[in-house]
């Protein structure tokens, strides 16, 4: 059964490099399940890939282990995803006691190739959460690692999975609109969203690589799969403007700050009982204070950021990055010779019906209630005729249904061919961040950033 269960695994990330590849199917029907250990009991790791698959697939998998070099923190993780695995401090202790079959990842950014490393040198398949990692060296790194294991690594892209994006991707496979020749994709974080990077670790770049890794891996992940090529240069523009030292005044965290009443940012943590439990009452051990002061010095990642990508198949990529715009959402367009095509998402005066920005981020992320249907447009432009209104039904819960569709090719449906080539492994994980390391070198190197300098991946057109 484990030859099986890691067969299914390879086979998984085996797709991110071919969809011609054949899959192979996981007997389910055994009455063994699939060994999960979790590493960083963080929001995402309790949630998605914590108590979501209890939820959904308790039938199949089971968590034989949780570790966090917070103790408290891991002890509420333990009951919160319902779960009656032993929990560990010591990561390597945890592998080589319970001997998992799948270890994912998600823990803060900057320490993702130090688990991904070790549970691959320790004979275990590893699902991480992106981004892979926060630099050139670490990628490397991992990549070597990668190479030198028998064992797979799958990157948890979701937005990929959502009906809308796979609409996108349907009709650029058809040559909808000809050759793809330019993309123009633009990316905004309200207010609410965009301020909560700044408050936590991902405000410094030791910690999360900057925006243009933690947060655009997702947007470039997007890009390169519709595109269907992979990027080669990257020029980019980026600086710290609006948060951090700009700010008016400042305090420790929002519970003791003294200018809560005129600080239009200010977020009274203890009044959400979630976050409360999982950060406020923990941060004893660990020091992590999720309510941090968005003008705090240390703040040294970019709030304003653009760039222009070059790829493999002569595509160019317009990019832009708004972290504290009055709404939330994202337009792309992709001219081609024989048209153009025009995307969006969220934005309020396209939308029938709206909810309030506070509540964008925390619905998209919510993985327990009722998913509300709806639908948003695609235009298609073709030369010399008028416009197509096409409408795509969408979900708004879990990134637009793309969370729940990932886990079930994960762990139901492995064996069902995807012409879309939705899965993700090692290539797409590092082509992702490497426009936004590339990016982020350009800005501080003045300069024109060639990807395959930064590592030994040499860009492809099509993977």
């Amino acid at each position: 059964m484990k030859n099986s269960r890691r067969k299914f695994l390879s086979s998984i990330s085996m797709l991110a490099a071919s969809s011609a590849i054949p899959l192979h199917a996981f007997d389910f029907g055994s009455s063994k399940k699939l060994k999960i250990a979790l590493v960083g009991t963080g929001i995402r790791g309790i949630t998605f890939w914590g108590k979501r698959l209890i939820t959904e697939y308790s039938n199949i998998i089971e968590f034989v282990g949780l570790s966090d070099i917070n103790s408290s923190r891991l002890a509420y993780a333990k009951k919160y995803i319902g779960v009656e695995c032993p929990v560990f401090i010591d990561f390597k202790k945890m592998v080589t006691d319970v001997q998992p079959d799948l270890i994912i990842v998600t823990t803060k950014d900057s320490t993702h190739h130090k688990f991904i490393i070790q549970g691959l040198n320790m004979g275990c398949d590893v699902l991480t959460e992106k981004p892979l990692t926060v630099d050139e060296t670490k990628c490397q790194a991992i990549l070597d690692a990668e190479k030198k294991s028998d064992k797979s690594l799958i990157v948890g892209f979701n937005y990929r999975w959502s009906p809308y994006a796979t609409k996108v991707k349907e009709l650029l496979m058809e040559k909808t609109i000809g050759d793809l020749v330019s993309v123009d994709f633009s990316w905004y974080l309200n207010t609410y969203h965009g301020a909560s990077y700044f408050r936590r670790w991902h405000g410094e770049m030791k910690s999360s690589g900057s925006l243009w890794v933690h947060k655009s891996t997702h947007h470039f992940d997007l890009l390169n799969w519709w595109i269907d090529s992979e990027p080669s240069e990257v020029f980019a523009y980026g600086d710290l403007e609006f948060y951090g030292k700009n700010g008016p005044f400042r305090g420790d965290n929002c519970r003791t700050c003294k200018h809560s009443e005129s600080c239009d940012f200010y977020w009274d943590i203890t009044k959400d009982e979630f976050m409360k439990e999982l950060y406020v009452n923990h941060e004893h051990e660990d020091g992590y204070i999720r309510d941090n002061c968005l003008f705090r010095k240390d703040i040294d990642i970019y709030d304003k950021m653009s760039a222009q990508v070059k790829y493999a198949n002569n595509t160019t990529l317009n990019y832009s990055l708004t972290t504290y715009s009055p709404f939330e959402g994202w337009r792309v367009a992709f001219n081609g010779t024989k048209g153009r095509i025009e995307a969006s998402q969220d934005i309020p005066y396209n939308m029938s019906k709206t909810i309030s920005e506070a509540e964008k981020h925390s619905n998209e992320m919510d993985q327990t209630s009722k998913n509300e249907l709806s639908s948003e447009s695609i235009i298609v432009h073709k030369l010399w005729k008028e416009y197509e209104t096409i409408e795509v039904p969408m979900e708004k819960k879990g990134h637009g249904g793309g969370d729940k569709r990932l886990q079930d090719k994960i762990f139901k449906t492995s064996d069902m061919e995807d012409p879309f080539g939705r899965t993700a492994g090692i290539r797409d994980g590092a082509m992702s961040i490497l426009i936004g390391i590339g990016a982020r070198r350009s800005i501080e190197q003045k300069k024109l950033i060639k990807i395959s300098e930064l590592t030994n991946l040499q860009p492809q057109v099509k993977r």
